[in-house]
């Protein structure tokens, strides 16, 4: 039976393709004044990765569904296996071995561990016939999030690993977990956060026992989820001592820009510059002074949003973050209304990863949220950054197309 792309969500294919184009115009205005001859073809480079990914998208939409359901443990395993290999012969840069430098293309293959991940833990939860609240189906899954997680943090990339726990909540809770008790699962986290001052750590240990004798989550439960964050919490001095120094500056630089203002909150502190310099109608395209002054760091990528705000100011901004409102509406309208139970989690989980990264990304860029190094999905420089998004996209419109389908 010939398959027909007429059929397929193209109102959501348009929108991913505006924020790839916006994307690479917007790359080639961020060094457009650059004195690299080769930093001025990030574009070009950009548009030819856009193509491999458009291709790479209409093939994903002609796989059956079972393809996908039928691989997922098989592209995991390799995905594991490419994780170890690029810790001892990949490529390094800025101190991270992150990469496999095959001549004029690079790639990382903690993008494929994403992908798998996220394939594996909706097969997972597919077939499994263990009930949302079994401890069993939760450390299963755990695991296999921890495993790629690990080795990720081990190059070292701290942003790429935080998309993993985020696949994790997301089918957790999609799969039938109450917000509650994910709550109450991040709630360690939560702890080693507050106790960094003792005050607020005793706030929210009252407020922890308050919250659970209203849910009453059973005895054995509540007495481990209060024993784990009062463990979380008294390790925090030592975990804090643990850290690098620009972990320790990053940190302070998120709670505090103007703490080193020449360092760790120099990017913080000129993104918010150019941002606001931009007003309403912006500058102009071209007209930006943070890029072409050389004020503002990693602006093709990191900090793309921020030459987007310059340059088109508010009314760029608010399209762009518009495309991604309309783009993350119709993936969850999707999800939703799969009849696989497999395509749905898929579905869900991809949505979540291109969520995270889009308020993550705009977030830093405002100062909100610390600097991570996750690029703007579509819209930052990176070739399987972009291919890997796309590949989510193709999964979802595939899904949409046999929604039907159990």
């Amino acid at each position: 039976m010939r398959f027909n792309y007429r059929h397929l969500d193209w109102k959501l294919v348009g929108a991913v393709m505006a924020l790839s184009l916006i994307g690479i115009i917007t790359i080639f205005s961020s060094q457009y004044y650059s004195n690299s001859a080769y930093q001025q073809t990030y574009w070009l480079r950009q548009l030819v990765w856009l193509v491999l990914a458009f291709v790479a998208f209409l093939a994903v939409v002609r796989f059956p569904q079972r393809l996908f359901d039928a691989s997922a443990y098989g592209l995991y395993g390799v995905s594991l296996v490419l994780l170890i290999l690029v810790l001892a012969v990949g490529h390094t840069r800025m101190g991270a071995s992150r990469w496999f430098d095959l001549g004029p293309v690079s790639f990382s293959p903690s993008d494929i561990a994403k992908l798998a991940a996220l394939l594996t833990i909706a097969r997972f939860f597919a077939y499994t016939r263990l009930p949302a609240y079994s401890k069993r189906r939760l450390a299963v899954s755990a695991i296999i999030v921890i495993l790629p997680m690990m080795l990720i943090l081990k190059q070292p990339d701290l942003g790429t690993s935080l998309t993993f726990p985020v696949i994790l909540f997301a089918l957790w809770f999609w799969s039938g977990l109450s917000p509650w008790y994910l709550v109450l699962i991040v709630s360690p986290i939560i702890s080693m956060v507050a106790a960094y001052y003792w005050l607020s750590w005793a706030v929210y240990l009252v407020a922890l026992l308050i919250f659970l004798a209203s849910l009453r989550p059973g005895l054995i439960f509540s007495i481990g989820v209060v024993v784990m964050n009062l463990a979380f919490g008294m390790i925090t001095p030592f975990i804090w001592e643990r850290l690098a120094d620009y972990q320790k500056n990053r940190i302070l630089t998120f709670l505090n820009p103007g703490h080193d203002p020449r360092g760790a909150g120099y990017q913080i502190i000129q993104s918010k510059i150019a941002i606001g310099s931009g007003g309403v109608i912006g500058k102009g395209y071209l007209q930006g002074s943070q890029a072409r002054l050389d004020y503002l760091p990693e602006r093709h990528t990191d900090f793309i949003f921020s030459v987007l705000g310059e340059e088109f100011g508010l009314i760029g901004a608010l399209i762009v973050i518009g495309l991604f409102t309309f783009i993350f509406f119709r993936c969850i309208r999707i999800a939703a209304r799969c009849r696989s139970r497999f395509a749905s989690y898929t579905c869900f989980g991809a949505t979540a990863v291109l969520f995270f990264q889009f308020a993550v990304n705009i977030g830093m860029t405002l100062g909100l949220m610390p600097v991570t190094g996750l690029p703007l999905p579509f819209v930052s420089y990176g070739g399987t950054g972009l291919l890997l998004s796309w590949v989510l996209i193709g999964l979802i419109v595939a899904a949409d197309h046999h929604w039907q389908e159990y």
